[in-house]
């Protein structure tokens, strides 16, 4: 199988890999899928993500990897960042093509910022998607919406987490009720903007550097969002290399709203919850440093530092 026999017969992907025709090599991956490096017969290779936990008797939720690759598609529509060709989407895997690793430079930190703000300048027809959403390995609910966003905010990425978090325990009651003062006082932090085309997991571990010496961007849960949660979600977990060169050519790309520092914890607080919902309580103290700083910022949000 080569490269060009696979575009034009991605179905035959799974009955090549289970009769062991392709070489299959283990790469680091995420938290959800097994990652590996298909080399083909004529040299190239594709990364393949497959859903593990199907061999524990639990399937791949319907969707999942057409989700990403139609988050991939809309993304490199765009035409303003590096994203993977999406290969293969079939129901239990997702094909890409291949990036070579490489070194973080402080000229392809430059280069991501200018190209996230010409992406998020492409913008989005709504809040939300055409397709089903799914943010690691939780739905996302995508439900096109005209916001205005603080109000899409609080109810499609705030409180969806929230319950789920509380459910499996990984929340206290302390905590719960410091992210719902975040919901009922969302309206207060300002920063409302038409809907920005958004990586919409934006986490460092999401940004590959690669040997072309572009920052490639993967793992989306693409949608309709606000600019502010990729750029606070990317200051998660101590940031990316050079995150200082990625913030400055970004916003003299295109400037960000007065108060954009103090909502950096309130655009946080989403992928936060994701983690709390997923992992449980070891990211409880973050949610609730999160809700606590969005609201000691509330009354300063509109005075740009």
């Amino acid at each position: 199988m080569d490269l060009a026999y696979l575009r034009a017969h991605p179905e035959h992907l799974p009955t090549f890999l289970t009769h062991q025709r392709i070489r299959e090599t283990p790469v680091a991956g995420g938290d959800v899928c097994a990652a590996s490096r298909l080399t083909l017969d004529d040299g190239h290779s594709v990364f393949a993500k497959t859903w593990p936990a199907q061999r524990a008797g639990r399937p791949v939720p319907e969707g999942f990897f057409a989700a990403e690759a139609a988050g991939l598609r809309w993304l490199r529509e765009a035409g303003a960042v590096a994203v993977p060709q999406v290969v293969v989407a079939l129901p239990e895997l997702l094909a890409l093509d291949w990036v070579e690793p490489g070194e973080p430079t402080p000229e392809a930190a430059e280069r991501l910022g200018r190209e996230l703000a010409a992406l998020h300048r492409a913008g989005a027809p709504a809040f939300g998607a055409e397709w089903a959403g799914f943010v690691g390995a939780l739905p996302q609910d995508n439900t096109p919406d005209g916001g205005p966003w603080p109000t899409w905010f609080a109810r499609r990425r705030l409180l969806p987490y929230l319950r789920m978090s509380v459910d499996c325990g990984a929340l206290t009651t302390a905590e719960a009720a410091l992210v719902e003062q975040v919901v009922e006082r969302v309206g207060e932090f300002g920063g409302d903007e038409p809907p920005a085309r958004v990586h919409g997991d934006l986490w460092p571990g999401n940004v590959l550097w690669g040997a072309d010496e572009r920052a490639w961007l993967v793992d989306p849960a693409a949608h309709g969002g606000h600019r502010e949660t990729d750029l606070a979600q990317l200051a998660l977990f101590g940031g990316p290399p050079h995150h200082e060169r990625i913030m400055a050519a970004y916003r003299e790309a295109w400037p960000l709203a007065d108060g954009w520092r103090e909502r950096v914890p309130l655009h946080q607080l989403h992928l936060l919850l994701v983690h709390t919902a997923l992992f449980g309580a070891a990211y409880r103290d973050a949610v609730g440093a999160a809700a606590r700083d969005t609201l000691r910022g509330a009354g300063r949000a509109t005075v740009e530092r």
